[in-house]
């Protein structure tokens, strides 16, 4: 169990068919994520065999610059062609998403519908990239007033050398910026290690402390 000092318990839901892109704002900045039209936040989760805090993280692109590994990402990445354009479920990001989640071992999603529902309850947009015409990776993410928030990404496992999911978040990032956005939503990390800490290595992040305020995250946790 890696608690440390005390945290303010949260555990809430709800469900909502259509939010503003105000809405979204005031939502993301208060912890929520959602997954199709099922909106939720929590403070506790379990990872593994243990009980963590969850982070909800958020980078200031006013703050946000690359690192010398992410040069790299996007080098190793200048051969693909990146498409956004609104989602669109396919045969072909279908058949993606079920190769990638052979990735995990445990809490196996069982399809994309499960992060992205039958409909979307606010603007959502999906970034493509391509590799000679075939499909390696594909990203979801919403748009607000003032931010983006990722939603879900995925990628071919053949292609794991390339780290497709960072690229993505990266076009991502840039695309924010492109459109004058002052924030962009990378989603939860876990205190302590976990499969998640690749959400930490952005410079310009911040961290919600669950009552009520962010901060500069210190990458001590």
């Amino acid at each position: 169990m890696l608690l440390d000092g005390d945290i303010t318990f949260i555990n809430e839901e709800f469900y909502a068919e259509r939010i503003t892109p105000s809405q979204l704002d005031s939502l993301l900045a208060a912890g929520w994520r959602h997954f199709g039209t099922h909106f939720f936040r929590y403070s506790l989760g379990i990872y593994e065999f243990d009980i963590r805090r969850v982070i909800p993280l958020r980078v200031r692109l006013a703050l946000f610059s690359l690192s010398k590994s992410q040069r790299r990402v996007l080098r190793a990445n200048a051969d693909t062609s990146v498409v956004i354009r609104p989602i669109e479920i396919t045969e072909e990001s279908i058949e993606l998403f079920e190769r990638h989640k052979q990735r995990f071992k445990s809490g196996v999603p069982d399809t994309i519908y499960d992060f992205l529902g039958p409909a979307m309850p606010c603007d959502a947009f999906e970034l493509d990239v391509r590799l000679d015409n075939r499909l390696v990776a594909v990203s979801y993410f919403d748009v607000g007033e003032l931010a983006f928030s990722a939603i879900y990404g995925m990628f071919d496992p053949q292609f794991s050398s390339r780290s497709l999911g960072i690229f993505t978040m990266l076009k991502e990032i840039e695309h924010a910026s492109d459109a004058g956005k002052e924030l962009y939503y990378q989603g939860y990390a876990y205190s302590g290690q976990s499969f998640y800490d690749y959400k930490k290595r952005f410079r310009g992040t911040e961290r919600f402390d669950w009552d009520g305020n962010w901060g500069m995250f210190t990458g001590e946790e």
